[in-house]
């Protein structure tokens, strides 16, 4: 958003409307607005973060809404867990709350319903639940604008993940699905696959094994955060080469990991992926900046890698307001 410089018979009233807004404390995402050098309000840039939770390791709805207005989010989407159950599909429950503590889909909707101009609310639940598509389809209906996390002990093909993707395509959202290679989602190369077999469903690809494949050096799945130098053209690279309707998540330590390894080669990557690539945080600090935020730091990654302001403002707003339709 840009300030106009106010002029004629109107820069009177507007200098008064700016004292009052000041004196007043007005906030915008959380941040006071402040005067700059040239005597006008510096508002800060919007950011969608499309990737936090609820109750995430055990941090309060109050240190989470402190947490991403610290960091200037202006809009969070909130990605509930399944409900917990003691199925395979969980680990019998070892995964419950997508391993981190997070809650389900009505805490989202109400944190979402409260703050209605800060968050928004995912739709989930445990893919091989027989209520699974019910579930989802509630939120769908009350107006979540995308299915995830997908985090379970599932095969990326299995029946219960298709019937899914078959309701992701009738609503029109994309999916967010986490790749863990023998955990979560599994069969990574078997996914393009899925993208070929539902084109018209846009999913969201994040975590450990879907960032340690950006390089064609990777090898060993079983080495979830690789080192060193990426060799361009691993089988993530080509999946967002080749396929529209995929997208990557660069919330986590394995999205910030990515880009950090190999500064010149991040630099390339946010280039060439630029309309594919959208900022979360995933991340459950309390105080939202320093060294144990990874979402303020990912924040600084994608500002210090992108080569133009253009490329910046995509993955931290513009691709998130696009593809979610916010």
């Amino acid at each position: 958003m840009k300030n106009n410089e106010l002029t004629g018979e109107n820069a009177h009233k507007g200098s008064s409307r700016r004292n009052f807004i000041i004196g007043s404390g007005l906030l915008f995402a959380g941040s006071v607005l402040k005067v700059n050098g040239a005597g006008l309000l510096d508002v800060p840039e919007p950011i969608i973060d499309i990737h936090q939770h609820t109750d995430f390791s055990g941090r309060t709805q109050e240190q989470l809404i402190a947490h991403q207005r610290k960091m200037g989010i202006t809009t969070t989407i909130l990605l509930p867990a399944g409900r917990p159950l003691n199925y395979g599909s969980t680990y019998y429950g070892v995964a419950n709350g997508l391993q981190v503590k997070a809650t389900g889909n009505e805490v989202c909707y109400k944190l979402a319903q409260q703050y209605p101009k800060e968050y928004r609310f995912g739709a989930n639940e445990v893919p091989d639940f027989p209520d699974a598509i019910q579930e989802i389809e509630k939120y769908l209906k009350l107006g979540a604008p995308v299915i995830g996390e997908l985090k379970f002990g599932v095969e990326c093909d299995s029946p219960g993940m298709q019937k899914i993707y078959q309701l992701a395509q009738a609503y029109d959202v994309p999916v967010l699905m986490h790749w863990q290679y023998n955990m979560f989602n599994r069969g990574f190369e078997r996914f393009y696959k899925m993208l070929e077999k539902y084109p018209k469903v846009n999913f969201l690809a994040h975590s450990q094994t879907w960032w340690a494949n950006i390089g064609k050096e990777h090898k060993d799945e079983n080495i979830l955060y690789p080192k060193g130098k990426v060799v361009p053209g691993g089988l993530t690279d080509q999946l967002l080469r080749n396929y529209p309707n995929v997208y990557g998540d660069l919330s986590g330590f394995s999205g910030l990991y990515a880009m950090t390894r190999d500064e010149d080669h991040a630099r390339g990557f946010l280039e060439r992926h630029q309309d594919k690539l959208l900022y979360g945080s995933d991340c459950s600090d309390i105080f939202g900046s320093g060294e144990g935020c990874t979402g303020a730091q990912a924040i600084a990654a994608i500002r210090k890698f992108s080569a133009t302001k253009e490329i910046e403002r995509k993955i931290l707003f513009n691709n998130a307001k696009k593809l979610l339709r916010l």
